[in-house]
């Protein structure tokens, strides 16, 4: 499987080749289109009710989910790369959008138009990205701290929806104090509340993820069908409410520039968590396919669909993974199935919106939890705990997600991966090389008692990249091993392997120790240099630290050398 972080093409996902390379027989192309029909009806029924829950959490009308729906599915069908890849909502998005609009204006109408502008920013960053080739930068985000934010978002959904299935409320913002909140107001439960979430939940729960019916779709049609026999404002149990189609715009607020920049730099976070969970999404399914995709084109195509959203004053959307993996269960074959999905989609909320309204706020958030339950598997963490890597790390995001709240959380948990491994860079691990006893490999002398030193010459290798943070610290562990040996070398000869390229703070350094050297008549030499590195210090090159004492010979030929001119002497 090749996932291209490059160019935009991308395979055609119904050519007989491709199929052909798999070992697979490419069926017939009515039996496709069937395929994609079946499971984008059977795809409607998962995502209208969690398009409607997405917008409850984000503290927008309904109509902003079923926009960002829309919006996405047809967007990244005509645009998108990935076959299976469904683009609408998300839990996570919702989330974030919540905490950064909660930050800004205060009336509702004010908040709307602020929300609009974030995720039409968002939208044009993401074509921004794209059009600069940045497919890669989801990379920035370790896997440690996606896998901690997102269980930790997922506690946080899942906790803040437990109001709505309780029947009372909270007037806390943070998920600690809610969670505390809530169990002090036990007495106060709504028992028929209560019910009928844990209903809900038991339904979702057995029927799973499986059942040829989605189960929220069977949860709604039971939570519509139970209203006709029961008023459910008569046990306190709120429902969704009009959905207003009517008066939907289209365009973007008008704010001044420092609005707009502080628009942008929220923006930016939301991209980063929404391209990180959406490429998640897209590069797992093209690697259990084999399919090819564009890293760059999915960046254009989430840009155009968040912006159509955005212009529209719908919710951020993004590939999921729980409506992906449902949407490649029910058989699609092709980005029609999305396409398929979105005619349903519509058909539903023009002719059954009144229907719509009606579902319980107790039953849309069991179907939020059931949502978000797939990230709240401790086993996550598993292998950081075995491995004995990165344990800090995820357990930091998560933490910093509960108590920090999802968008600083976030924030302050990348801060901690990126200290951390600058933490590690700057390490000063320097190892002493001798000859491997009569082969031409040297090795560490402290992992290998058989590895000899070779007289005159002291040859040390740095285990980390030089550069800024560690080259004096590195530099400073060598002029100590130095002054500990019996017999000054003629000779220091430094291997660089670790190092792909060195920045001036690093340059400097190595000038200024090769400098030292020369004063007490010794020289330096730098081996095994990468191209970059080589170049870089070439252009460096001075009396001290001449261009012969640069070399990318390996260590083996420059100890050969170096044994040739002393012999020769």
């Amino acid at each position: 499987m090749t996932i291209d972080t490059g160019h935009a093409a991308a395979v055609h996902l119904q050519d007989p080749a491709h199929y052909a390379s798999l070992g697979e027989t490419l069926p017939p192309r009515r039996v496709r289109t069937a395929h994609d029909v079946l499971a984008g009806v059977s795809l409607a029924g998962l995502l209208v009710p969690e398009a409607v829950a997405y917008a409850g959490i984000a503290n927008l009308p309904p109509q902003a989910g079923l926009i960002a729906l829309l919006a996405g599915l047809v967007v990244y069908a005509l645009t998108g790369s990935s076959r299976f890849a469904i683009v609408s909502a998300t839990s996570s998005s919702a989330a974030v959008l919540a905490a950064t609009v909660r930050a800004g204006p205060d009336s509702a109408g004010a908040q709307m138009a602020y929300a609009a502008a974030l995720v039409a920013t968002t939208g044009i960053l993401f074509i921004l990205a794209g059009a600069a080739r940045m497919g890669g930068m989801s990379d920035f985000i370790s896997k440690p701290v996606l896998r901690g934010f997102a269980f930790g978002l997922a506690l946080t959904i899942a906790i803040k929806q437990l109001p709505k299935i309780l029947g009372v409320s909270s007037h806390y913002a943070d998920t600690l104090r809610i969670a505390f909140d809530l169990a002090n107001q036990a007495p106060n439960w709504n028992v028929h509340s209560v019910m009928l979430g844990a209903a809900a939940l038991t339904i979702l729960f057995a029927l799973g993820r499986r059942a040829r019916i989605p189960a929220t779709l069977v949860v709604i049609v039971l939570g519509i069908a139970a209203g006709y026999w029961t008023d459910w404002q008569r046990y306190g149990i709120g429902v969704v409410g009009t959905i207003d189609l009517q008066n939907i715009s289209f365009g973007l607020p008008v704010f001044d520039r420092s609005q707009w920049l502080q628009t942008a730099e929220l923006a930016f976070a939301l991209m980063l968590i929404l391209y990180a969970e959406s490429y998640g999404s897209i590069r797992s399914f093209a690697l259990k396919h084999g399919d090819t995709v564009s890293a760059n084109r999915d960046l254009v195509a989430l840009g155009c669909a968040n912006l159509v959203s955005g212009l529209l004053h719908g919710m951020p959307a993004g590939a999921g993974y729980s409506a992906t993996s449902a949407n490649e269960a029910a058989g699609a074959q092709s980005r029609l199935a999305g396409l398929c999905a979105a005619l349903v989609i519509a058909l539903i909320v023009l002719l059954l919106r009144p229907l719509l309204s009606r579902i319980p706020e107790p039953v849309l958030a069991a179907i939020v939890i059931f949502a978000v339950s797939h990230s709240l598997h401790p086993d996550v963490f598993k292998p950081y705990w075995t491995w004995r890597r990165d344990r800090l790390v995820a357990i930091a995001a998560l933490l910093a997600v509960l108590v920090l709240g999802v968008l600083h959380g976030l924030l302050a948990a990348i801060g901690v991966s990126l200290l951390l491994t600058l933490r590690r860079l700057s390490e000063p691990a320097v190892s002493v090389l001798g000859r491997l006893r009569q082969t031409r490999d040297f090795v560490d002398v402290s992992a290998h008692a058989d590895a000899v030193l070779i007289p005159g010459i002291a040859i040390v290798r740095p285990e980390v990249p030089l550069f800024f943070a560690n080259a004096e610290r590195v530099l400073s562990k060598v002029r100590a091993m130095l002054r500990g040996e019996p017999t000054p070398a003629h000779t220091v000869m430094l291997s660089l392997e670790e190092t792909p390229d060195v920045d001036s703070s690093a340059i400097e350094a190595l000038c200024i120790f090769a400098a030292e050297l020369k004063s007490r008549g010794q020289r330096l030499l730098l081996v095994r240099l990468k191209p970059r590195a080589l170049a870089v210090l070439e252009r460096a090159a001075n009396e001290s630290l001449p261009r012969d004492a640069l070399r990318e010979l390996s260590v083996d030929e420059c100890v050969q050398s170096i044994l040739g001119e002393t012999s020769t002497d």
